[in-house]
């Protein structure tokens, strides 16, 4: 069934709507957005189409998206398909030599490519990289300590840590007009392939580029507090209080551990919004209406 036309937008209510946006346009020009891409988001055609259209126009008007996507669902059946069962220790999924090479073609191959295409036919022109091309992820095998006894390590396979980021393959692709589509996967001194948490990789990314902005599309509606308010403007140190009791606690901890990080290191402002709503990260960059949670740096 198709899908029902957009509303029409009287010319008037238009040139508002564009007139709104213009200081956030002339405040941003230039400046680099990094953006996760995961959860709804990137598994419902529509809002698919949505995400496209926004990291066009945000390129249009003069601001350089790059995009950083994970894939754990899509892992998740491609491992099935070969009858393999992921193993999880700590939440962290045990990636085995042969876990490995089918996170490398989900996630490089599959996922990544689908969304250089979508871009691209919303008129971008994205190009796919992982963290091997231009050198630009080098890692190492992440040690993970046991939550209950930190004096024991569990071996949780070909996950990985970053050493560092050379970011020169992104630049040189934003300054010709390209957007950069990122998969979080690093390489190590033998050359061999680490999976890294794509909250990670964004949140390093972020800071290495001096972003003016991270972006995490989520399937919340941002950082909730004890009787599920949305916070909609916190400080880096109203999220370590948010921390320390509690608020903040199962899967939004590595997210928020990644915003953080980024907040401290320069990143001016991260935005952790609803990817669930149509054209989200345009209205909470380019309106006043926050449609998340913005954690400034200072």
């Amino acid at each position: 069934m198709p899908s029902p036309a957009p509303a029409a937008i009287a010319p008037r209510d238009k040139a508002e709507i564009l007139a709104q946006a213009l200081p956030y346009i002339r405040k941003f020009h230039g400046k680099t957005m990094v953006i996760k891409y995961g959860g709804n988001a990137m598994t419902d055609p529509e809002l698919q189409a949505d995400f496209a259209e926004d990291v066009v126009l945000l390129k249009l008007v003069g601001i350089n998206p790059v995009v950083v996507h994970g894939g754990g669902p899509q892992i998740e059946t491609a491992l099935n398909r070969l009858g393999k069962k992921g193993q999880f220790i700590q939440g962290m999924r045990v990636t085995d030599a042969e876990t490995m090479e089918v996170v490398e073609w989900v996630l490089a191959g599959e996922v990544q490519q689908d969304i250089v295409g979508l871009i691209n036919q919303a008129g971008g022109k994205a190009v796919g990289l992982t963290g091997r091309d231009g050198g630009l992820m080098r890692a190492r095998k992440l040690k993970m300590l046991d939550n209950a006894d930190p004096s024991k390590e569990h071996d949780v396979g070909q996950v990985g840590d970053i050493v560092s980021i050379d970011p020169s393959v992104v630049k040189a692709l934003q300054d010709d007009q390209f957007i950069p589509v990122i998969s979080p996967i690093g390489f190590g001194d033998e050359n061999e392939s680490y999976n890294i948490n794509a909250d990670v990789v964004a949140g390093k990314l972020a800071t290495v580029l001096q972003a003016e902005k991270l972006v995490l599309l989520t399937n919340t509606p941002g950082v909730l507090d004890k009787t599920g308010r949305l916070l909609t403007d916190l400080t880096a140190r109203e999220i370590d209080e948010l921390f320390a009791d509690g608020t903040i606690s199962g899967g939004m901890l590595p997210k928020i551990a990644g915003a953080l990080d980024a907040a401290k290191s320069g990143v001016n402002s991260v935005h952790i919004i609803d990817g669930r709503v149509p054209h989200a990260m345009l209205l909470e960059i380019l309106t006043e209406q926050a449609f998340g949670t913005m954690i400034r740096s200072h």
